[in-house]
């Protein structure tokens, strides 16, 4: 009988076009290996660059997903994305609390603000989920426009993305990796902040392509590099690795030229 993979959990919304949320979660955990649990906290109608229509679960399914897998599975590694609401996350934090998860690393993609523009947060969950949840997390996975709304104010530079990287590891205890890939040029910068130290993780921008589920996929690597046993360093270095590859083999559909086009990670 063959070695049982190592097993990782997902928290998340399902995107119907496959390219971001669970989906995304489940088709990297395989690609790296892992088994992949699900406990879905949200259905939105999406494509690339357009929500449609989100509809969160109610509180009680979530927490219950939670518990039965924990109680059933070996969980080497979770990861959260998007939540949905007040509710949805309190489940979340309610859950994680009240069960053996001790030791058991928690990636949080701290998802607010969609590829399209569309706030998927609202203040209040947002404070909940930056008082309550973050401080169970092993690691936090902000993009600029998402450390922004933690910080309150906008990050331009690399100079200016260190400093905030440091602010929030120091503010929620964690480790931070906050993606730079919204700052302009021909390099794509991330910035890990672990026990104070900096690590800069850096690729070629690969032009041309309009991305979606990135981060999706990003924070789902890590995850499933932190169940296989490696360090935090090592998992992020993977991770980019591994997103790079993905936006570089990206699949498209239809006219490039046409506003409904897109293009998603593979």
């Amino acid at each position: 009988m063959p070695a049982s993979p190592p097993v990782v959990l997902t928290i998340a919304g399902s995107d119907c076009s496959s390219g971001a949320g669970i989906q995304a979660d489940l088709k990297t955990f395989s690609a790296f290996g892992c088994y992949g649990l699900t406990a879905l906290t949200s259905v939105v109608a999406e494509t690339p660059g357009q929500v449609s229509l989100i509809q969160p679960l109610d509180s009680k399914i979530i927490a219950e997903q939670i518990s039965v897998l924990a109680k059933a599975f070996p969980i080497a590694a979770a990861k959260t994305g998007m939540l949905g609401g007040c509710e949805q996350i309190e489940a979340v934090i309610s859950a994680w609390q009240t069960l053996s998860t001790s030791g058991v690393p928690l990636v949080i993609d701290p998802v607010m603000i969609a590829t399209s523009g569309a706030r998927l947060l609202d203040e209040k969950a947002v404070a909940l989920l930056t008082d309550e949840l973050i401080p169970l997390a092993m690691l936090i996975t902000p993009n600029l426009d998402e450390a922004a709304v933690l910080l309150g104010r906008n990050i331009s530079s690399r100079e200016q993305m260190e400093s905030a990287a440091h602010e929030l590891s120091q503010l929620h205890r964690c480790a931070v990796l906050l993606k730079g890939g919204h700052l302009p040029g021909e390099d794509t910068s991330d910035l890990l902040i672990q026990d104070g130290v900096a690590t800069w993780f850096e690729s070629r921008r690969i032009c041309g392509v309009r991305t979606h589920g990135t981060g999706c996929t990003y924070s789902a690597a890590i995850t499933a590099g932190l169940a296989k046993g490696l360090s935090l360093v090592e998992a992020v270095s993977l991770g980019k690795q591994f997103v790079y590859a993905a936006i570089a083999s990206h699949f498209r559909w239809g006219d490039v030229d046409a506003l409904n086009t897109f293009n998603t990670p593979s």
